[in-house]
């Protein structure tokens, strides 16, 4: 089979890319909840850096001048001054301690000098480090210690108990608030994806079907005033200008053609006479070049007819004309159609053919369509050889093969054979007018089929999936 196969032309059917993570508005969503969340693991951190920082400062401030107040004390009234203090103002969070120069207690609620204290007033924090008095448990304090002149060492500590419960506190409203702020964005964010999900899926309904059907006359949903909004309205202002060109040239064509079939029809009636009165003995000369000129007409004639054919199938509704049809039957009478031609010239002509039950098409259109592509088959198998005609049921629906033993198809010619009048340079001896594959394309357009060209080993292959494309 040469210029008579049709390759693949419907819309691809590798699958369309549909989940959500493919939303742009979900991805600057996700975007948006790492950037917030490092940035509230940051902001937590400052704040709990600053909260540390101002709490020992200003602590430090107290113990100081806690250490200031004992140094107005004389040496011999020190331990009975952090004796009253430690009994009698237990209303303030501090502990005190006064030992000697060989680390004995000597007075307060502190009974054994912390380790790593120094005695340069610098304060540090400890955590459960006091050994304190009575049935006291050690808190978090922060501690400062002084030397007086006979070497006693005053140890003063201060409980961050309750500033830590209130930075505590702080950092939990910080992340509860981030947590809030957080789940309230993303939840707006996958409202706002979910709808321009909905709005996307629209458009590419409608472009699919422009892609598949070349339905120019649908039209992008424009709701909304955003930039989706506004490009839907461009694209459809550019779809209503390449419909109203499209409809200009097919008016024009289909003028034309329709205007120069009757002066061809003129002609050929005017040279079918000029046959008929050709003198006896008739001048062969003469009568070859009528015949060379009948021939060409009729050629002639059979293009306008197959370009209007085309203009008229592809004016047809998408289910105009449509109804329950047997495949099986059809396929049937269209072998039984070719069967004396096949025989004529000594071709094979095989037909499998399964039950695949009813199909909702347009019986005319399919009849039309397989002979065309079984005419082409015949045509292009040399004399001797075979052309199988299959009908298999699939998990899809029906599935039509042609196969022959003829020269085949090139793979840099397969989707020019769907092109009006081509013909491929090793078939351009044989008759034909370049068209038929065209209806075939046309009929296969209207019903949402799809068409594919493989190799027959030797020869070619056409199968003919007949099953209507679900829009994604």
């Amino acid at each position: 089979m040469a210029s008579g196969v049709v390759t693949d032309h419907a819309f691809p059917s590798r699958p369309v890319p549909g989940g959500s993570w493919h939303s742009t508005t979900l991805r600057i969503v996700t975007v948006y909840a790492v950037i917030f969340s490092v940035s509230l693991m940051l902001l937590l951190v400052l704040v709990e850096r600053s909260v540390t920082f101002v709490m020992n400062r200003e602590t430090d401030a107290v113990l100081h001048w806690q250490l200031i107040y004992f140094d107005t004390t004389s040496v011999d009234r020190l331990a009975d001054a952090v004796r009253r203090r430690s009994e009698h103002e237990r209303m303030h969070p501090n502990f005190y301690g006064l030992f000697s120069s060989d680390g004995q207690h000597l007075a307060g609620d502190i009974l054994v000098r912390p380790p790593g204290v120094t005695v340069d007033r610098v304060g540090i924090t400890l955590e459960d480090k006091l050994v304190l008095g009575g049935n006291e448990t050690a808190p978090v304090v922060r501690i400062m210690a002084a030397q007086r002149a006979n070497g006693d060492t005053l140890v003063i500590a201060r409980d961050l108990t309750h500033v830590l419960r209130i930075r505590a506190a702080t950092i939990t409203a910080l992340i509860g608030g981030g947590l809030l702020c957080l789940s309230a964005g993303v939840i707006a964010g996958l409202a706002l994806s979910v709808r321009q999900l909905r709005r996307l899926k629209a458009i590419r309904r409608v472009t699919q079907c422009i892609a598949q059907r070349g339905d120019l006359t649908q039209r992008l949903p424009t709701e909304g005033h955003d930039e989706i909004g506004m490009l839907a309205q461009l694209v459809n202002h550019m779809l209503a200008e390449v419909e109203r060109l499209m409809n200009e040239v097919k008016g024009t064509c289909d003028g034309i053609a329709h205007d120069l079939r009757t002066p061809l029809g003129h002609i050929r009636t005017s040279l079918l006479h000029i046959d008929e009165r050709i003198a006896e003995p008739p001048d062969r000369e003469l009568k070859k070049l009528v015949n060379d000129a009948r021939r060409d007409t009729d050629a002639l004639l059979e293009r306008f007819r197959a370009m209007l054919r085309i203009s008229e199938i592809g004016s047809l509704q998408r289910r105009g004309g449509f109804e329950e049809m047997q495949l099986a039957p059809l396929l049937t009478e269209v072998g039984e159609l070719f069967e004396p031609l096949a025989e004529s010239r000594s071709i094979r002509l095989l037909t499998q053919i399964a039950s695949v039950g009813t199909t909702h098409a347009d019986r005319a259109l399919i009849f039309e369509a397989l002979t065309n592509l079984l005419d082409n088959a015949v045509k292009f198998t040399p004399d001797g050889g075979t052309v199988m005609l299959k009908l298999t049921r699939t998990p899809r629906g029906p599935q039509i093969d042609i196969t022959d033993s003829g020269p085949g198809i090139p793979v840099d010619e397969r989707k020019a054979v769907l092109q009006r009048f081509y013909r491929s340079d090793r078939t351009r001896h044989l008759p034909g007018s370049g068209l038929g594959l065209s209806i075939v394309s046309a009929v296969v357009n209207v019903h949402d089929y799809s068409m594919q060209i493989s190799d027959g080993n030797p020869g070619t292959r056409v199968t003919i999936q007949c099953w209507t494309k679900t829009l994604i």
